[in-house]
């Protein structure tokens, strides 16, 4: 079986681990994308592309992943406000880098809908090969449900482009929590776009005076975006969902329970939210110790994660064919 990763990131050609944190945390990291900690800092972004193009080319899992930067912060007026050297790698950085390794990378755009020249970015990315959209709206500060926004919507629409939303908790980058939240698909799903809810609208910390309901598998403590999510799923034949990142315990807890709604099995989508950690050990999935071993002793990421989710959803599941739903242009 080999599937596609319809979720996976960029990181800016900034990207620097120089704070103290980072000093502390660059070897975890290193460990887990499989690459020496030394190279990662001396070196981080040529490091980083090289190192996520050959886990790819070397995976037996994933054949290939959909690729995305993160836009800038825009203010009302047209003007960039913000841009975290982290996280936002921008559609030409994207693009270089998936014309350097066409057989890993698909490239999808990530542009604010408060540029002033949006509509004309999505035409010129079209031309240069971008297959899609990725929102994220809770840092950019925007209201995916503003009237002015359906234009956008409507160009989207017209090129047959998916545009992933991100639903559920950030931790990553800074984020307005009101616009994490399952009402942000609203008018681009009635609008008619092909809708990606990434991360299944998990991950918020819910219960503060009882916090370990948070981490249990009960699925009473389950965030509610989660099971509104589910039911949005079957009702409009535009909206999809992605499991990325769900290897974090917040969310973890979750995959038993989604394992057996078997019903919109058909509307998820495999992605991993690469490179973002994640967690085989002293993880909520509930998975028997001896295959949490075996798992954790794979050294490539991407089958690491891939090997987790076929434990829930095994090998035939559409959660790995779903992807031919979506690019279809």
């Amino acid at each position: 079986m080999k599937t596609i990763d319809i979720h996976t990131h960029l990181l800016s050609p900034q990207v620097c681990f120089d704070r103290f944190i980072d000093k502390i945390a660059v070897r975890f990291f290193a460990k887990s994308l499989g690459v020496n900690p030394r190279e990662l800092k001396s070196n981080p972004w040529e490091t980083y592309v090289t190192s996520m193009a050959s886990a790819v080319e070397r995976s037996q899992l994933v054949k290939k992943t959909c690729l995305f930067g993160v836009d800038s912060q825009i203010n009302n007026k047209g003007r960039e406000i913000g841009r975290d050297r982290t996280v936002c790698a921008m559609n030409e950085d994207v693009i270089k880098v998936a014309r350097r390794y066409p057989q890993q990378f698909i490239p999808f755009f990530s542009i604010n809908p408060l540029r002033l020249n949006a509509l004309e970015l999505i035409d010129e990315y079209v031309e240069k090969g971008c297959r899609g959209a990725k929102f994220l709206q809770n840092y950019w500060g925007v209201d995916l449900n503003n009237p002015t926004l359906i234009p956008y919507y409507e160009k989207l629409k017209k090129n047959n482009l998916p545009l992933i939303i991100h639903i559920g908790s950030e931790y990553s980058i800074e984020s307005e929590r009101s616009l994490e939240s399952v009402s942000m698909l609203s008018f681009p799903v009635e609008v008619g776009v092909t809708v990606i809810a990434a991360h299944m609208g998990l991950g918020q910390i819910n219960h503060k005076l009882f916090p370990w309901r948070n981490l249990s598998r009960n699925p009473a403590w389950f965030d509610n975006d989660y099971f509104q999510l589910l039911k949005l799923l079957e009702k409009h034949d535009n909206l999809y969902a992605d499991i990325s990142a769900m290897l974090i315990p917040l969310r973890a807890r979750a995959l038993p329970h989604l394992a057996t709604q078997t019903q919109v099995h058909h509307k998820i989508l495999f992605g991993s939210d690469y490179p973002v950690p994640f967690m085989i050990r002293f993880n909520t999935h509930g998975l028997p110790g001896q295959e949490v071993i075996r798992i954790a002793n794979i050294e490539n990421p991407f089958d690491r994660y891939a090997s987790t989710i076929l434990e829930f959803f095994p090998e035939g599941s559409p959660v790995y064919t779903n992807y031919s739903d979506i690019l279809t242009r």
